[in-house]
């Protein structure tokens, strides 16, 4: 089990991931997530509870404890969080959209915001045929279907 806290003495909160890893961490930490404050808040968990998270990995939890341990920490000043945001959010489309996921169904707004920017940057100025190259997305549409929507949104072209 990892633990992963700011203050000695801080009430403690363990959550499991879908792949059965566990993390101990500071109450302030996973406060930042919606969906664990209201767990914690709510259900009045014992000392030895732990808060399943069905939709999170280990690997992806680990990282956005580390996002939110930072952000939850009063010794860094707002620069200073920007500049970890940056390196942060520097990872391969795999792991964009894990995160991404994870931080959706966490309830984490600011690591939400941040990875959506990501997949802004990664598509900006990119046709529709190197998107779907980028997200593996099939192209469905026939030569005139897709002739057809761009008539009809010419302004996207």
């Amino acid at each position: 089990m990892s633990s992963s806290g700011i203050n000695d003495g801080e009430k403690m909160v363990r959550l499991r991931a879908n792949d059965g890893e566990e993390f101990e961490v500071a109450e302030s930490v996973v406060m930042l997530s919606q969906t664990v404050k209201f767990v914690v808040e709510d259900a009045g968990l014992g000392e030895d509870s732990v808060i399943p998270l069905p939709k999170v990995d280990g690997k992806t939890l680990a990282k956005i404890l580390e996002y939110c341990k930072v952000h939850a920490a009063d010794g860094k000043s707002n620069a200073e969080k920007k500049e970890f945001d940056k390196k942060f959010v520097e990872v391969d489309q795999a792991e964009v959209y894990d995160l991404l996921t994870a931080a959706n169904y966490l309830e984490i707004r600011e690591l939400l915001d941040i990875m959506i920017q990501r997949v802004v940057d990664m598509i900006k100025g990119k046709t529709a045929e190197e998107i779907r190259k980028i997200f593996k997305i099939k192209n469905d549409f026939t030569p005139e279907e897709e002739e057809e929507m761009k008539r009809d949104n010419a302004w996207a072209f």
